[in-house]
């Protein structure tokens, strides 16, 4: 019974809201969080080959560093990592993705189908705001348990959890960078999120909205909705479409970005 009562206890204290006001349980310490996917990025940049091509990481860091000072100034609440690491890996796929503690990385095929600084801005505008809404602590707690979870917190005296199994969870052990699906509504409020930093940094939000075309006409035929995490193109399109009223105000009240392709 004591144990029921520490555990809802717990559950209660580890409820928080994200940036959107989103109630989420997010137990694992963020000190933690972060020491994984430093990690996990370390091991990624001497795993893999890093693009050398000097346009392609000026553009990069440009619109990153230009988003990341945007997500600040948009959610001055958030948790948000003090200095970020940002590193174009020589892959042709079009991908990218943001790790706990400020680890960004970029394909470099994705300039194949984000062919703009404003396209670029929606894609890391959409990864930060997976790390501010701190989606990886979130899924990290639904994908071990609470209880699992607790014994990372030091509550419970039956060992510590391998750094792999986390890697697992996280879905940054065997395929590296790779995330697993986030559900849904993780998905819907990065792009949310996203969209009005891209804004708050000055791109024109519309761009999105041309992304995600491009990466329908990349990537081919979606499984049907109900059978992925992933919201399909047009279901995505949709929802940004809703929130572009919203994103536009942002845009032109913000200062143009300064960077070009």
């Amino acid at each position: 019974m004591r144990f029921v009562l520490l555990l809802v206890l717990l559950v209660l204290i580890g409820c928080e809201k994200t940036p959107t006001g989103r109630v989420q349980l997010a137990l694992v310490p963020d000190t933690y969080m972060a020491e994984i996917g430093g990690d996990a990025f370390d091991q990624m940049r001497q795993q893999r080959p890093i693009e050398q091509d000097t346009a392609v990481n000026q553009l990069v860091q440009c619109v990153a560093e230009e988003v990341i000072v945007a997500a600040k100034a948009r959610y001055p609440t958030a948790d948000m990592p003090e200095t970020w690491q940002v590193v174009v890996f020589d892959d042709p796929s079009p991908n990218a993705f943001a790790l706990p503690g400020g680890r960004i990385g970029v394909h470099a095929g994705l300039l194949r189908v984000a062919k703009t600084p404003a396209q670029l801005a929606a894609v890391i505008g959409h990864e930060v705001g997976h790390v501010l809404a701190d989606h990886g602590n979130e899924r990290l707690t639904q994908e071990l348990g609470i209880e699992a979870a607790l014994l990372l917190v030091g509550l419970f005296s039956e060992g510590e959890l391998r750094q792999a199994q986390l890697l697992q969870a996280l879905g940054i052990g065997a395929h590296l960078g790779i995330a697993l699906p986030f559900s849904r509504a993780h998905e819907d409020e990065a792009d949310r999120m996203g969209l009005a930093i891209m804004a708050k940094a000055g791109f024109d939000p519309r761009q999105s909205v041309v992304l995600w075309r491009n990466m329908a006409d990349a990537g081919g035929d979606q499984p049907p909705e109900f059978l992925s995490t992933h919201p399909a193109h047009d279901s995505r399109i949709e929802k940004l479409q809703q929130n572009m009223g919203e994103a536009l105000e942002i845009f032109g009240a913000a200062h143009p970005a300064g960077c070009s392709s």
